[in-house]
């Protein structure tokens, strides 16, 4: 069985390391390498999660997919069988967790669709009675579901929190056009995908696309609909009223936050190592969400 990855070592072509993913240059395309590495309050944590870097590559994989007749993707291949030519030396850390793809110039805007109240636009209904500026009816719940989705673009920090802004701030930074574009490109994958995932038991509440600019096309980029960029509640436990169960690092963010209220932490770097049991909670967590879209079982490569 594949050993858990930190970190990507190629030789000969130019990194950039995100949080979870190491993007690599190849000249014409770029390798996106999703390493088991998981971040929680925008720290990275010492400790990697099985398996974890697999699945959000081929739940990307699905999604990409599953999306193509409603919008254009950056995914050439997922490296899984045979490997370019001058990556076949580092078969061990690419492959079921590397993904070829066209190059893209990336919009600097986070696009985030919420169907329901929770989360940071939970803290902010309660203290405006809006989200990003977007007005909603009074008395809702959280975890309430919304009249309608709505986009909620953020900005893109290289570091730290990405800051909530309005729809008119967002076209000031990227122009009008593009900013419409991208919101209504965003919400009809988000509801082409509500609707797919509704039927597999899962309740997509809120989720984050990335866009880049490929051919004066906008075509979707990064990850997509993840446990890492999207909040998924089983639908047949959702109540509002109360935070949900959800199929992600929520176990992470839980212990964490203890030793935080504990003062044993202030969440900023170096991170605390993760104890077996939240570790292998989430992991189990990421194979549940892979498996409840794909409707396949996991196989550990």
């Amino acid at each position: 069985m594949t050993q858990p990855l930190m970190n990507t070592t190629i030789e000969g072509f130019p990194c950039r390391r995100g949080k979870v993913r190491d993007i690599y240059d190849l000249g014409e395309q770029i390798l996106i390498v999703a390493t088991d590495r998981i971040s929680a309050f925008d720290v990275v944590l010492p400790t990697v999660i099985p398996h974890k870097g697999t699945i959000l590559t081929r739940l990307s994989e699905f999604w990409f997919n599953r999306l193509s007749d409603i919008t254009s993707h950056h995914l050439i291949k997922v490296i899984d069988t045979s490997l370019p030519h001058p990556l076949e030396p580092y078969s061990d850390q690419l492959r079921g967790r590397a993904m070829l793809c066209r190059k893209a110039q990336v919009v600097p805007i986070e696009c985030v669709v919420r169907g329901y109240l929770a989360g940071s636009g939970w803290k902010e209904y309660q203290q405006t009675g809006s989200v990003c500026g977007i007005k909603l009816p009074t008395g809702l719940l959280n975890c309430d579901r919304l009249p309608e989705p709505i986009f909620t673009p953020s900005t893109k920090a290289e570091s730290g929190h990405d800051q909530n802004i309005s729809f008119e701030q967002a076209g000031q930074l990227v122009g009008l056009d593009t900013i419409r574009s991208l919101r209504d490109k965003s919400l009809a994958v988000y509801q082409a995908a509500f609707a797919f995932a509704l039927q597999r038991g899962i309740i997509i509440a809120d989720t984050k696309f990335e866009w880049g600019w490929c051919d004066q096309d906008l075509i979707l980029i990064d990850e997509v609909l993840t446990p890492d960029s999207s909040r998924f509640w089983p639908a047949a436990s959702y109540q509002p009223g109360q935070d949900q169960p959800s199929f992600d690092k929520q176990f992470v963010r839980d212990y964490l936050q203890d030793l935080c209220n504990r003062h044993l932490w202030d969440k900023t770097p170096p991170a605390p190592a993760l104890p077996p049991d939240v570790v292998n909670k989430t992991s189990q967590k990421y194979i549940e969400a892979y498996q409840h879209f794909t409707d396949h079982s996991f196989e550990p490569a």
